[in-house]
């Protein structure tokens, strides 16, 4: 059974292309069945595997506590071994074909209120080119919604401050035009005209937002930034770079903003991955009806 899943590896290895860590995700998830089904089941051959083996193995794993979002990825790394082994031809049969893969609860995203986010944006301190620059990232993530990965892949032919947009390329190579609003276009122009050319020294480079030795600055650094940021706003809440986004999206809904609009900001191809931002907001009104109504 070993040699058969090291042989999927290579497989996923070779011929795929897959990811290192994404590798690794299957071969962790793989053992744990490999050894349910030599310790538990007794089991000498993956010939003899059945879909009951299968479901017993993933009532082992939800009894352990595991998500539904970890159950799926599970039957998903099992479902693509035994198609492996049935295309080599090292077993008959599929034991994965009449498995359910089961819905994984979307937990509502983290935002910020609108408060929390004015003292986050101010927290930068504008009398170094540092300043200036994170001033600029975090004014063009709330006001824009763009993903970490598309901040820090802008380069400054993608700025139209006069026009008052940006030009932004996301998942599956797709352009979008999303607009800026004042704040963020003037946070733009002071770090631009001043603390860019600070960073960027004698060094050439189109892109927008530079780190200390004058190249990109990559998603690693600004993750840095927001921690630091974070912790000198004293906010409690835990955020992630990816919490302006979720409170962009939030915050346009609660103004009534137009799910479809937000939808193409946001660059999601399919509007119910939009749709969560109304529970969001959902929730929020509830909380604050409990807060503050008399008789809540």
């Amino acid at each position: 059974m070993n040699d058969q899943l090291q042989d999927f590896l290579h497989y996923l290895t070779v011929e795929r292309g897959l990811a290192t860590n994404t590798i690794q995700s299957y071969e962790r998830d793989l053992k744990k069945y490999l050894h349910y089904l030599i310790e538990k089941e007794k089991l000498g051959s993956l010939e003899t595997v059945t879909r009951t083996h299968i479901l017993g193995f993933l009532k082992q794993m939800k009894e352990m506590g595991l998500s539904s979002r970890t159950l799926a990825r599970h039957i998903a790394s099992i479902r693509s071994f035994h198609q492996f082994l049935l295309r080599d031809k090292a077993v008959s049969h599929d034991p994965t074909v009449h498995i359910d893969t089961p819905q994984p609860e979307r937990a509502l995203p983290k935002v910020l209120s609108m408060t929390e986010v004015e003292i986050l944006l101010e927290s930068p301190k504008r009398e170094t080119a540092f300043g200036l620059r994170d001033k600029a990232m975090l004014e063009v993530l709330y006001a824009t919604g763009i993903r970490v990965s598309e901040l820090m892949g802008l380069d400054l032919g993608d700025i139209h401050l006069t026009m008052g947009f940006l030009r932004c390329i996301g998942k599956g190579n797709k352009e979008r035009i999303i607009p800026i609003g004042r704040a963020a276009t003037e946070a733009l122009e002071l770090y631009i005209n001043t603390g860019r050319k600070e960073l960027v020294g004698k060094k050439t480079t189109d892109a927008l937002f530079l780190n200390h030795h004058g190249n990109r600055m990559s998603r690693q650094g600004f993750w840095k930034i927001l921690k630091k940021l974070t912790k000198d706003a004293n906010i409690k809440k835990e955020l992630t770079p990816h919490t302006l986004r979720h409170s962009f999206a939030t915050h346009l809904l609660e103004n009534g903003a137009d799910l479809r609009a937000v939808q193409e900001m946001l660059g999601h191809a399919d509007i119910s991955t939009t749709q969560i931002y109304t529970h969001v907001t959902k929730a929020r009104m509830k909380d604050i009806y409990k807060t503050f109504h008399p008789r809540a």
